[in-house]
C-alpha cells in the first residue's frame, strides 16, 4: 500500500481491498468507542533509550500510537502501519497538533500483505499483534545494530480470554525462538497479569 499524508486519512481514502476487511471494521469500531491515543509503550520507551543506529522507526499495527509520537519527537522518521483509518487519522491529527506530521508516514494496510521498504529501520516495533510470517519479515527489516521490539499474547492468555484464536498467541519460547541468527535477545519476559510476552532483540552490526 502507498503511504498517505496525515491530512488524507479518511473513510474515502480506504484502499478497495480493505473496504470490507473484518479486521478494519473491528478496529475502527474499537477505536471509535475509545477516543484518544494509545500510551507510550514501555518497550518502545526502552528501545528508544537503548542506542540506535541512524534510521527510521517502523510501528506495526500501530493504532493511534503514543510510541510513534515519542519516536518522532526524538527526531526519528516513523512509518506507522495499521488496518484502521480511524486509528491512523487520530495519530495523524495529533502529529499535526504537535508539529510532528512531517516525520510520520501513515500506511493503511493489512499486515499480512504489506512488505517493509528497504533499506530497513533502526527500530521495528509491534506491541499488539502476532503473526509468524509478519514477525519474520519484521526481523529482516531491522538495520544492522538496530532493535526489534515485540509484545503479544501468549497461549496462557487464552485461559482468561478463550475467544483469542490460538494463531494470535505466542507459543512456548516464541518469539525469540523464531529470530534469525543475526539477532541477539536482550530481553524476553512474560507479564502474567496481562498474559503477554515482550521481546527486545538487537541485530548484529
Amino acid at each position: 500500500m502507498d503511504p498517505v499524508s496525515p491530512e488524507s486519512v479518511s473513510p474515502e481514502s480506504v484502499p478497495p481491498d480493505l473496504a470490507g476487511h473484518p479486521d478494519r471494521l473491528r478496529w475502527n469500531a474499537k477505536y471509535g468507542d475509545a477516543p484518544g491515543l494509545s500510551p507510550v509503550h514501555p518497550l518502545a520507551r526502552r528501545a528508544l533509550a537503548e542506542g540506535l543506529p541512524d534510521g527510521g522507526v517502523l510501528d506495526l499495527a500501530s493504532g493511534p500510537s503514543g510510541s510513534a509520537l515519542l519516536a518522532a519527537a526524538a527526531g526519528r522518521a516513523v512509518t506507522a502501519v495499521d488496518v484502521s483509518e480511524v486509528a491512523l487519522g487520530r495519530l495523524g491529527a495529533e502529529a499535526r497538533r504537535r508539529g510532528l506530521d512531517r516525520l510520520i508516514t501513515l500506511v493503511q494496510a493489512d499486515l499480512g500483505g504489506w512488505r517493509p521498504s528497504p533499506p530497513g529501520y533502526a527500530l521495528v516495533l509491534c506491541t499488539g499483534f502476532w503473526d509468524r510470517a509478519v514477525f519474520g519479515r519484521a526481523a529482516g527489516a531491522v538495520l544492522p545494530g538496530g532493535l526489534l521490539a515485540w509484545e503479544a499474547f501468549t497461549e496462557d492468555a487464552r485461559r482468561d480470554r478463550p475467544h483469542l484464536p490460538a494463531e494470535w498467541c505466542l507459543g512456548p519460547g516464541e518469539p525469540a525462538s523464531l529470530l534469525p541468527s543475526a539477532h541477539t535477545v536482550l530481553q524476553q519476559a512474560d507479564t502474567p497479569a496481562t498474559g503477554k510476552r515482550a521481546l527486545l532483540a538487537r541485530r548484529s552490526a
